[in-house]
């Protein structure tokens, strides 16, 4: 499957490298945008790292990319973090970078657009915003918490969330337990 992966400048920038991961053996196109490498820093995640999984990198500013022409059909994307940033440019469709460009492309070419809003607690706007994103096509996760499987770390709480951005975007993994199956552990 050929993916775009667009971490923006919101907390949560281990969830996006469970992400890419999760994503081994798909042609993964990154963005990062300067926020999203700013708190990856403050987190401790490497955006060298997030960088080495993705076969091919771009810069949030460049609308000559493939990925701003709709006449390149993407099967899917994911932006994971979203910032509230992001996601009113989504609702409004104020395309005037490469992470909302690509977004639309991919929802108006008929791909699989899955956004995760990043912040707690939500204003009306945001919620707003998201309802406008997911009358548009979009699937929105946040990433909430599950406790069926009793997750002992925050890396199975973080597996968790990647698993489910994963299952919008159709592909299959076993970064969690399914319902029910944690009785068979």
């Amino acid at each position: 499957m050929r993916v775009i992966v667009a971490v923006t400048g919101a907390s949560g920038s281990a969830l996006a490298k469970k992400v890419i991961e999760g994503l081994k053996g798909h042609d993964v196109h990154l963005i990062t945008t300067k926020g999203a490498k700013k708190v990856a820093e403050l987190e401790g995640v490497s955006v060298e790292d997030l960088q080495a999984l993705a076969h091919k990198v771009w810069d949030d500013a460049d609308m000559a990319s493939p990925l701003a022409s709709s006449s390149n059909r993407w099967e899917a994307m994911a932006i994971v973090p979203a910032s509230m940033k992001t996601m009113a440019q989504l609702a409004c469709g104020l395309s005037d970078n490469l992470v909302v460009r690509a977004a639309d492309n991919v929802l108006k070419t008929g791909g699989k657009l899955v956004v995760c809003p990043r912040d707690t607690p939500l204003t009306l706007s945001a919620i707003e915003n998201m309802r406008a994103i997911k009358l548009g096509g979009a699937h929105i996760v946040p990433p909430n918490m599950a406790y069926y499987y009793k997750p002992d770390t925050i890396d199975d709480a973080t597996s968790f969330f990647a698993g489910k951005v994963l299952d919008c975007l159709g592909i299959d993994h076993s970064l969690y337990p399914r319902w029910g199956e944690e009785e068979a552990l």
